[in-house]
């Protein structure tokens, strides 16, 4: 069998996408072939991302958050998207377990990339989120977390850290997954 369902996709991304996701090779060999005809090069851009991942949000500011969440993406930092990268964050973003989407929310919000987060780069990803949030609904936000900074204390609250500690991997799943509120700031999801 080989590669013959996957047209033009290697035998070892294959067999590692296999393994590291719930996507079948057909379903891994439809992806491929709608991937090289968006992105014929193979690699989609931080712009090009920004591009796709604005039209999600129409009516709000995604240009931060996306540039985020394209580094979460880019495991290997060389500043595109490859057809591995793509699919792994779409199945941890859509398919995956739980702590798997933690996982990546960590990445998302570990912006240096030292393995902890710190409240500045909390502040920092709610300030991204924050710009999702349409004007129309930031009117209904609690009164503890209608601004950007107030959103990051609460959720850096949930940590039960000082203002300079920081927050290892392990803390963070832990911290959201014991806490309803804490998964809810982590993201924004639209009211419609």
């Amino acid at each position: 069998m080989g590669n013959s369902k996957s047209g033009a996709v290697s035998k070892e991304i294959l067999e590692d996408l296999k393994l590291h996701t719930k996507f079948t090779e057909t379903e891994i060999a439809q992806w491929y072939e709608n991937f090289k005809k968006q992105c014929p090069e193979g690699r989609i851009s931080k712009e090009e991302f920004q591009s796709i991942y604005s039209r999600f949000f129409p009516e709000s500011d995604a240009q931060t958050y996306a540039q985020h969440v394209f580094r979460s993406f880019d495991t290997n930092a060389d500043g595109t998207l490859d057809f591995k990268e793509y699919i792994i964050a779409l199945h941890m973003t859509s398919t995956g377990k739980t702590t798997s989407k933690l996982e990546w929310a960590f990445s998302l919000f570990d912006v240096d990339k030292n393995g902890y987060i710190t409240k500045s780069e909390v502040k920092e990803i709610c300030t991204a989120i924050f710009k999702l949030i349409p004007k129309d609904e930031l009117a209904a936000l609690a009164e503890d977390e209608n601004t950007a900074e107030k959103r990051a204390n609460k959720l850096w609250n949930v940590f039960e850290k000082g203002d300079n500690d920081r927050v290892a991997e392990g803390e963070f799943i832990q911290g959201v997954l014991d806490n309803e509120d804490a998964l809810r700031l982590i993201q924004y999801t639209p009211a419609k």
